[in-house]
């Protein structure tokens, strides 16, 4: 078996087990940049040789990790099928992830990108911005997602990562906006479907700040909601994390409260 053959196999797993359409196209891309380094033959890649092709990529650490991620994937659906009696990732080292700093987009910066946006534009900013929506949850909202609340006030059935779905509270001007839209997609292609979740982030960009990413406004969001609250278990709710851990990367720590912290020690 060659790894055409192989991928599109493995690639047929993953969609079996529900894996999203962004992720099938970045393992089917990973795995094409790895096969290129590689022997024709998938079983009989050695550990050695993946080191050397992985010891000349020039990555920052997190897309070496998702690389290796990928890479660990495919071997371990290999052997589960009895494709290949070895694993050669078993011998890779494991790379920590970076602790990432909160990188919060600043209210000045979201104002000023209000102003330039258009509507469309301005609705995937309060989203990203004041609900903590990633592009991807964005780009699949469909008005069907909305949810009167037993209390009043609407909330909306957000679409996650790993087929993880939450319901998530709606200030009422966004919801209004969704409510006013044709039924179907919030955000129609034109195409029967909705846009991908990186056109959603190249009209976030166009309307930010030079040097704001999209990411940063729901990293806005979750700082907000932190320093207000301090309720980690929650927040973690409203992003939905896995993990505080990772949680607690996303929300930036007060600077008063720090300084204050610091001067304590005086």
């Amino acid at each position: 078996m060659n790894w055409t053959t192989a991928r599109t196999e493995w690639l047929r797993h993953l969609r079996t087990a529900d894996a999203s359409p962004e992720t099938i196209r970045l393992r089917r891309y990973q795995l094409m940049r790895i096969a290129d380094g590689m022997p024709p033959n998938p079983w009989s890649v050695t550990a050695r040789q993946l080191e050397e092709w992985f010891s000349v990529q020039p990555w920052s650490r997190e897309t070496r990790r998702s690389y290796l991620a990928a890479v660990r994937s495919f071997y371990r659906w290999a052997i589960s099928h009895d494709l290949t009696g070895v694993d050669p990732t078993t011998r890779l080292p494991r790379i920590p992830p970076a602790r990432a700093l909160p990188r919060p987009a600043t209210e000045r910066a979201i104002d000023k990108a209000l102003e330039r946006a258009d509507d469309r534009q301005h609705l995937m900013i309060m989203l990203a911005s004041r609900h903590g929506l990633r592009r991807g949850e964005i780009a699949r909202i469909n008005t069907g997602d909305m949810v009167e609340s037993i209390r009043g006030g609407w909330q909306l059935r957000v679409h996650g990562k790993g087929g993880k779905d939450r319901v998530l509270p709606l200030f009422p001007d966004a919801a209004r906006v969704i409510l006013e839209q044709e039924p179907g997609w919030l955000f129609p292609n034109g195409k029967g479907s909705h846009l991908t979740p990186g056109h959603v982030g190249v009209l976030i960009t166009r309307a930010l700040p030079v040097g704001v990413t999209p990411h940063q406004l729901r990293h806005r969001f979750a700082t907000v909601v932190y320093r207000r609250t301090k309720d980690i278990l929650n927040l973690q709710e409203l992003l939905g994390h896995a993990s505080v851990a990772t949680t607690q990367r996303y929300a930036a720590p007060d600077e008063d409260e720090v300084r204050a912290v610091l001067m304590s020690a005086a």
